[in-house]
C-alpha cells in the first residue's frame, strides 16, 4: 500500500487490484476506484494513481475573460460581460494549493 498528498488531500493506493481511496480530515475513506490498474507493479500502478489524481482534482484558477466579440449595447453604451464559453486554466507549479509549513 503506497500513500502521497495531492492538493491537500491524501490518497492511498491499495494493493490487489490497485484500489484507489481518499483519506478525508475526519479519518474516514472514500473509494475512487477499484482495481484500475491491475497486473501493474507497484511502482506503476503509484505513477498512474498520481497522474490520475492530477487529472481529477486539477490545481489552479480559472479566469473567464471579457467576451468583447458580443458586447450587449445600450443605445451607445457596449456593456462587455464573462467570456464564460472559452475560459482560460492556469496551474500552479506545485502540487499543494496550501502555503508550506512552517516548522
Amino acid at each position: 500500500m503506497a500513500s502521497f498528498i495531492y492538493n491537500d488531500s491524501e490518497f492511498i493506493v491499495k494493493a490487489g487490484g490497485w484500489d484507489i481511496v481518499r483519506k478525508l480530515p475526519n479519518g474516514t475513506t472514500v473509494m475512487l476506484g477499484t482495481n484500475l490498474f491491475d497486473g501493474l507493479s507497484p511502482a506503476e500502478a503509484e505513477a498512474k494513481a498520481l497522474s490520475l489524481a492530477h487529472t481529477i482534482n486539477p490545481v489552479g484558477v480559472k479566469i473567464v475573460g471579457p467576451d468583447v466579440n458580443h458586447p450587449n449595447k445600450i443605445g451607445n453604451l457596449k456593456i462587455v460581460g464573462p467570456d464564460v464559453a472559452h475560459p482560460n486554466f492556469i496551474y500552479w507549479d506545485k502540487d499543494s494549493s496550501s502555503f508550506p509549513k512552517v516548522s
